[in-house]
């Protein structure tokens, strides 16, 4: 399963996320999902908001949504309107 794929209402992202970060910041690929290091500890959700807060900015997408994960390291999240090459591009094709 690849890390992004299309979705009707855009594209679906799976993210290995790693809360409790130095800083925020995209660190490419972690069996195939993209590997994102967040400031934000995970209590409260913050992480979450930290995650999707990270991706609208670097996407551009109207809507981030967090489909499943909330609470697990691998979480799918939905970029509206966003097709899977363009999130590639944006998103740096998930390298370092």
């Amino acid at each position: 399963m690849p890390w992004i794929a299309e979705h009707p209402d855009g594209s679906t992202l799976t993210v290995w996320a790693i809360p409790g970060a130095s800083r925020t910041e995209i660190r490419g690929l972690h069996d195939e999902a993209l590997r994102i290091r967040l400031a934000a500890p995970a209590e409260g959700g913050k992480a979450n908001r930290e995650l999707l807060k990270l991706l609208k900015t670097k996407t551009g997408a109207r809507q981030v949504t967090l489909l499943s994960g909330a609470a697990s390291r691998k979480k799918t999240v939905l970029l509206r309107n966003i097709h899977p090459e363009q999130g590639r591009k944006l998103l740096g094709r998930g390298e370092a």
